[in-house]
Formats: C-alpha cells, structure tokens, sequence
C-alpha cells in the first residue's frame, strides 16, 4: 500500500526524535564520569586535595631485610621511581646503603704498656740499676708514711712532686684510707704510687699470724676498692718484720722495705723544724737511698727545698714503677 507523503514526513520527524533523544543520553552518562571523590584526586593531579602524611604504623616492612621500605612501593614503579633528594640518592634507597662506617671510639681504653724495670733494691733497701750502663745509680727513692691525713698537706705534696716531676711511694694505713678515701684517690689520680702500711699501724711483729693476716690484707683490699689496683710495696710499722711477714707480703704480690735514710721528721728534734728535715736527709745522701719522710706540716714545708738541693747534686727520683720487684727471689733483709 502506497505511504502517503503526509505519513512518510510524520515517520522521518520521530525518527530524528529517537536520534536526538539516544545522544542526550549517551552525553550525560559520559559526564557523570567527571565528578571525581576525594580520594581519587591524587590521580588525576587535583591540586585541591592535600596527599595524607605517611601512617608508619601501617607502612609493611620487610623483615628479612629491616630496610624499611615499604611493600606497597615494590611493584609500583611511581613509587620506586622517585626523584633523587638533594645529596643525589634515591629516596627508596635503604638504610644499609647510606650508611658510613662508624667512627673509631677516641676514648677507648687499651691494654697499658709494660714499663721498663730499671732498678732492684739491695739487702740495705737501697736501689740499684739493673743497668749500670745504660741507668744512672745517682736517684733516690721518695716516699711518704702514715697518710693519708689531710688535704691540705696531700694537696701540697702533691704540687710539689709534680713542679719537680718526681714520683713517691705514699705508705698508707688502712684506718686512715677508711676516713679519706678521697685523698688516696687523690694520690692515685695524681700518679703517684700507693704503698701497704698495714691497718693500724701496730707493731706486726708482736702481732699473731692472724693478726697480721687481717692487718695486711683489709689494707689491700681497701685501697683496690678505692683505686682499682692493690699496692705492690709493703713496709711494715717501725721497720719491724719477720719471716712470716715477708712471706705473707711476698704472696700478696709485694716488694717488702724498710728504708735506709731516715730524715727523722717524726722524733722531737725536727717538730717544726723543716731545715732539720733537710739536713738530715743530706747527711745520709748516696745514690740510690731509699728516703722515709712522713706527711707531716714541717716535712711538706720542707719538700720543695729538698728536691731543689738534691737536683743541685746532681739525683734524679726513682720512679717505683721501675722497680723490679724481684718476687722470685728470697726476701731481703736488712741489716
């Protein structure tokens, strides 16, 4: 049946309806696409949205290697393929990689050398070089008993040793160490030597085995508690000993001595009399005398003048780290 051209007008004008009406719905399905959530505007390079600071608590680490880098950023080449911070590194470099070597550790302690032995003492507790041609027998051994007292007087001795650069043995008791432990580290921390004067300053030889036992080693273990170290020089109270008391010392690791120049600053005649002090010790002068002083006011009065006369002479001052101790030897005795 022939379509009237009426028809045929009416069919084209809904046809283009139907065409019009599918774009329109086609383009405000394409346009939804364009509002974006919040979460996604990293992607698609919004300024507007500020990037959340890291959660290192959520961030994985891979513990096989505790380098710290993250297992989200291991099969993300945006993540991996970060620009490099000012010092040229990439910023997933790991720990281990920027890490230097550390530095050697400045106040480290090492092992002390061994100090050479110079001298030995005799039977008459005088020293001697082990060398005679290579070391000067013309010294003499300083040392100091009865301390450590006062202050006052350590401080002093102390100076003055040190303007002459000399060393001294301080023969101390154990009493008195357990009043001032602080003037013995004093001495100690000084570098002067600490010598066994026993505890109460008895005499040991009236004493019984022990009664010396215990006056002998609460001393030793007194001052290791206070220093660090044991003394390795014993001299017993009045220069009185026997045969128990040298064996006991020369087991505890000591060099057992009297003296053999007394400047006789404990007896009456020298109280408060330093140039008696230093007379007497001149009287008695030959090379390698081992010299008893006391720490007594008129004695560290005396102190600076006797070390300047006695450098006049021509002596030096035994250091008693060089002294052999000669342990394996038979204890000497004097005369």
């Amino acid at each position: 049946m022939p379509i009237r051209k009426s028809h045929l007008i009416s069919i084209v004008i809904m046809m283009a309806l139907l065409v019009t009406s599918g774009c329109s719905s086609n383009g405000n399905r394409s346009g939804s696409t364009n509002s974006t959530p919040a979460g996604n505007a990293a992607n698609n390079g919004s300024s507007t949205v500020k990037e959340p600071a890291p959660d290192a608590a959520n961030s994985a680490t891979d513990s096989s290697t505790g380098n710290g880098t993250t297992t989200d950023g291991q099969n993300d080449p945006d993540k991996n393929n970060q620009p490099a911070d000012d010092k040229g590194t990439n910023a997933t470099t790991t720990p281990s990689e920027n890490t230097t070597a550390p530095e050697p550790d400045s106040n480290a302690t090492t092992d002390p050398q061994p100090v050479k032995k110079l001298y030995k003492m005799n039977k008459v507790y005088s020293f001697v070089p082990i060398d005679k041609a290579t070391t000067s027998n013309k010294v003499v051994l300083l040392t100091f008993d009865d301390g450590p007292k006062e202050d006052k007087m350590v401080s002093a001795l102390l100076d003055t040793l040190d303007k002459h650069k000399a060393k001294a043995i301080f023969f101390v008791n154990g009493y008195r160490v357990k009043k001032h432990p602080e003037l013995l580290k004093k001495i100690a921390d000084r570098g002067q030597t600490i010598g066994n004067h026993s505890w109460d300053h008895i005499d040991l030889k009236k004493e019984s085995q022990a009664s010396v036992k215990k006056q002998i080693e609460d001393v030793q273990q007194i001052v290791k508690e206070v220093v660090g170290t044991e003394p390795q020089f014993f001299r017993p109270p009045f220069g009185n000993g026997n045969d128990y008391v040298k064996g006991l010392v020369r087991d505890h690791g000591m060099l057992y001595m009297t003296w053999s120049n007394g400047s006789l600053d404990w007896d009456s005649s020298t109280k408060d009399k330093p140039d008696k002090v230093i007379a007497n010790v001149l009287e008695q002068l030959h090379p390698g005398v081992n010299i008893l002083m006391h720490e007594l006011p008129w004695t560290t009065e005396a102190l600076d003048t006797l070390l300047t006369k006695l450098e006049s002479k021509g002596y030096g001052f035994i250091d008693p780290a060089t002294i052999d101790l000669g342990l394996e030897e038979q204890t000497q005795t004097a005369k």
